[in-house]
């Protein structure tokens, strides 16, 4: 169970530290594992007296803490669903989460739920002393997510751990439901790699609610080595960001590529100082060429780690850096799925690709798949899809939706995805999703998304919009900013938005997405 696997080290090591929080002021605050074991337990106790059924869904609403571990550790103990969000996730899309999962609590590092975010869910906050609960769930009618069938009070290693919603190609977030087994199998196959040990420190950059939180956590617990969340106001300001880094004593540093851009351009000399930080892996994006042998000078001794996967799984692979980065080198490799794991590369004609150099559709065979996506059974099954090399056998491989190419050696290079779905800072992004946003605006009456590649190499949303007859151009267009960033996370709000007299099109009637990147001065992503 996930709960078991990452507090091993509170029998083994329980005086060894868990979580070290930043306070600021040359201050910190480090949590042993004997504690942060006793916080899960009072933390279960208070879950307990709400006589959940197993399965029940806990909204969790927190930035990364030692707090916020033990509340998802404690959930997972009683066998509740923890579904993560974070302070920076808009209050709508908030709405449309509890809508979808119907959960039977609000569990909150502040003061309870959201404003307007409404339901006979239960409210209850927690903290350093233990969990506080503001309001008892009511009494849930028979619905589709809660049929009548008796409450489950045995815990079993199928069962949901959490779920993490992800961009949707509908318009809508979807719900990625991950077993306790499927995520101890993962964090076995990453254990493997020997990332870290038990006296690390892992500074966790990315928000709660994106699923590279929970990669860290448990890299680090499962290693016996201490998380180290990095406050997410920090990472803007690179001095700041790396003084966290300094204070904390960190030693491994994990996030997307782009938590290092503006350390790099203006604080190098101050990343070179930190002789503690002795690995760094990074996943979600491609790392510029130019910026990761910018890092490689700056850590000469650090060991540099590609990582490679989906929310589905987690992740598949860790590829490390060539040391020294050879000058001819073009792109990195994704390389090999971690031991227990296997990705094919499969063909449009259905056939597995062996050779190097031909492009085809990356398929995960892996014991660490989700189960499926919340209420969701058609995306699932096109998903999870027969395996190709033994379709008769019953089993099921993840569908990727990646392309790539094998190399010389059978190692993989990432080229991008069969879909309308794109990087952005980490994120996978359904343009579909922006798009249907846009469309719910009552002055627009058509509107195309499209990521863009900047000259720093960073990829980027870009929007184009028909405004309807007499509505000012202009002043939609400032206005749209505003609509998006209720309802979407930042990372999903095109950067340029362009309202245009009409979108232009192909010969085939469908919208000329290349024309519209010329109107821009980026290229196509």
């Amino acid at each position: 169970m996930l709960h078991e696997f990452l507090l091993a080290a509170a029998r083994t090591a329980p005086h060894r530290p868990a979580v070290v929080e930043f306070l600021g002021d040359d201050r910190t605050r480090v949590v042993s594992y004997r504690e942060l074991d006793a916080l899960v337990g009072r933390y279960a106790e208070t879950l307990r007296g709400l006589d959940l059924p197993v399965g029940e869904r806990v909204v969790l609403d927190s930035d990364t803490s030692a707090g916020a571990i033990a509340a998802l550790l404690a959930c997972a103990t009683l066998g509740l669903t923890f579904v993560p969000v974070s302070p920076e996730t808009p209050d709508q899309r908030v709405r449309t989460i509890v809508a979808a999962t119907e959960p039977a609590l609000y569990l909150s590092g502040g003061e309870g739920a959201r404003p307007g975010v409404e339901g006979g869910f239960g409210v209850a906050r927690f903290g350093p002393e233990g969990c506080e609960i503001l309001r008892r769930p009511a009494s849930h009618p028979e619905s589709p997510a809660r049929p009548s069938q008796g409450p489950r009070r045995e815990v079993a290693d199928t069962d949901i751990a959490y779920m993490i919603f992800t961009s949707g190609t509908t318009g809508r977030p979807k719900g990625v439901m991950m077993s306790h087994r499927a995520v101890t199998s993962f964090y076995r196959g990453m254990l493997t790699q020997r990332i870290v040990g038990p006296h690390d420190r892992v500074a966790t950059t990315s928000p709660l609610q994106f699923d590279f939180s929970l990669l860290d956590i448990g890299l680090a617990l499962a290693s016996g080595a201490a998380v180290v969340p990095v406050p997410r106001a920090r990472l803007r300001w690179p001095r700041r960001f790396l003084r966290v880094l300094r204070d904390t004593g960190a030693s491994q540093v994990n996030g997307v590529p782009s938590i290092w851009r503006q350390v790099l351009r203006f604080e190098p000399e101050r990343l070179a100082q930190l002789r503690s930080i002795r690995g760094v892996l990074f996943c979600g994006e491609d790392f510029p060429l130019p910026e990761l042998r910018a890092l490689r000078r700056a850590l000469p001794e650090a060991r540099l780690v590609n990582c490679y996967g989906a929310t589905e799984s987690m992740a598949a692979s860790f590829t490390d850096v060539p040391d020294p980065l050879p000058p001819e080198l073009t792109r990195l490799s994704i390389g090999f799925a971690h031991p227990g794991a296997e990705m094919l590369l499969v063909g449009e004609d259905g056939r597995l690709i062996e050779e190097p150099d031909v492009l085809g559709e990356i398929h995960l065979r892996s014991p660490a798949l989700f189960s499926g996506y919340w209420r969701d059974p058609a995306t699932t099954d096109a998903t999870l899809v027969p395996d190709p090399v033994d379709p008769g056998s019953g089993r099921r491989v993840l569908r990727t939706g990646d392309l790539a190419y094998r190399g010389e050696g059978g190692e993989l290079y990432f080229r991008g995805r069969t879909d309308s779905q794109v990087q952005i800072r980490g994120n996978r992004v359904e343009l579909g999703e922006v798009e249907r946003r846009l469309l719910e605006h009552p002055a627009i009456t058509a509107a195309t998304a499209l990521a863009l590649r900047g000259p720093d190499g960073e990829t980027e949303l870009a929007a184009f919009v028909v405004v309807a007859p007499g509505v000012g151009e202009r002043e939609t267009e400032v206005e749209l900013t505003d609509f998006l960033a209720a309802a979407l996370p930042g990372y999903m709000v095109p950067g340029e938005l362009r309202a245009l007299p009409a979108l232009p099109v192909t010969a085939n009637g469908k919208v000329d997405r290349a024309a519209l990147a010329q109107l821009t001065e980026a290229a196509p992503a």
